[in-house]
This record gives C-alpha cells, sequence and structure tokens, in this order.
C-alpha cells in the first residue's frame, strides 16, 4: 500500500475513536473518567501527526502518530486492567482501599470523591469495556503507522 493511504487510515482511524468518545459523553451521557480522557489525548495527537505527515515529507510526524497511538492503547490497556482489578488504579480516580479509615477520613475520602471513577465500567460490548475495545483498536492503528513509515515517501 502507498504511505499516503496509510496515513489516511491511521489517521481516520484515530479520528473515529474520538468521535466515538465524545459521542459516549455528549449522546450518551457518559462522562469520561481521568483515564479515559488520556485515551484522548494520544488519538488527537496521532489525528494531529497525520494531518501533518500528509504535508511534510519526513517520517518523523508518522513515528510521532505511531507512538500517540501506541501511547493510547498501552493507557487503555491498563485502564481495562484497573476496571477488571486486574491491578490497582490511582487512588485519585478510583475508590481505592477504605477499610482502614475512620469515619472522619470516609466522609472525606467521599467528598472529595471525583464524580467518575476509573475503576467502574460504564459501558461494555463482548465483555470488554470502552477502554478494552480502545486497546484493541489502538494497537490495529499502530499497525497502520508502521507500515506507513516504513514505505518510501
Amino acid at each position: 500500500m502507498k504511505r499516503p493511504y496509510l496515513i489516511v487510515v491511521a489517521t481516520c482511524g484515530s479520528v473515529a475513536l474520538l468521535a466515538a468518545a465524545f459521542g459516549f459523553q455528549f449522546i450518551a451521557g457518559l462522562p469520561p473518567c481521568q483515564m479515559c480522557l488520556w485515551q484522548r489525548w494520544g488519538h488527537a495527537i496521532a489525528a494531529a501527526m497525520g494531518v501533518l505527515a500528509l504535508y511534510w515529507d519526513t517520517r518523523a510526524p508518522v513515528w510521532l502518530g505511531g507512538m500517540a497511538a501506541l501511547s493510547s492503547g498501552v493507557t487503555g490497556f491498563y485502564h481495562a486492567g484497573v476496571e477488571q482489578s486486574w491491578w490497582p488504579g490511582f487512588t485519585s480516580c478510583s475508590g481505592g482501599d477504605v477499610h482502614d479509615l475512620s469515619v472522619d477520613e470516609l466522609l472525606d475520602h467521599i467528598l472529595n470523591a471525583p464524580l467518575v471513577r476509573c475503576d467502574d465500567i460504564p459501558w461494555e460490548m463482548l465483555g470488554l469495556s470502552m477502554a478494552g475495545w480502545n486497546a484493541i483498536f489502538s494497537l490495529c492503528l499502530v499497525v497502520f503507522w508502521i507500515q506507513a513509515a516504513r514505505c518510501p515517501p
């Protein structure tokens, strides 16, 4: 395949994932947690690098787009693991351990907790959450970015 075609596919993939995320937020009423927002940044950067790569005849933006998509995929995988309780999430966006807290500490913890927890699964399809699907699709996009970087201009 030709390099511009691969760049367009990878760029449109990131734009589509961003559109889906915003659709879940504004149409379905599912506000994002902190890790969801981190995953969006990777796709926003990948999309910007894709546009830049189409006009700048060098491989640097292509590799940067691939790394941005990879960062979104890795963050999505980590987030899916937090949702499945495979490993703990950040205490700033997940429930954390509250067993040893006093009543006052627990009340303070509840009042200062974020509105959207990273360890909750607000939506899933075929056993995968949005974070899990983002990880899969993002890593597929990385393949397109790598192929585009390896193709001659």
